[in-house]
């Protein structure tokens, strides 16, 4: 199961890149960026459905991909890209990965 969880760090890590990576392409007119964005999501998807198939659950491993992706994706987006964020993103920030833990805490392990 280590492995399962190493793999969807990966897919979490790529995907990330991968979407940082789509707003760096400027719609897709720069070359290395646009480049990033294929590599990117190609690994995430690969990284997910590798952990699916090494025994983590659908919904547990798709709902700690998204809720940890949009919140590291939003938290890059405050430093790289100086995008503000007011104490509701904040809020809605905690939330999601208070919710990717009891998901997380709510799952049955095989």
């Amino acid at each position: 199961m280590v492995v399962a969880y190493l793999l969807l760090a990966v897919a979490i890590v790529s995907e990330v890149i991968g979407t940082i990576s789509l707003k760096m392409s400027d719609g897709f007119t720069k070359l290395v960026p646009t480049i990033f964005v294929i590599v990117g999501y190609l690994g995430a998807f690969t990284a997910l459905g590798l952990g699916l198939s090494k025994g983590l659950s659908m919904g547990v491993a798709y709902g700690i991909w998204a809720g940890c992706g949009t919140a590291l994706v939003a938290i890059m987006g405050i430093f790289l890209f100086k995008e503000t964020i007011n104490v509701w993103g904040f809020i809605g920030l905690a939330l999601i990965i208070v919710g990717v833990v009891m998901l997380e805490m709510g799952s049955s392990h095989s």
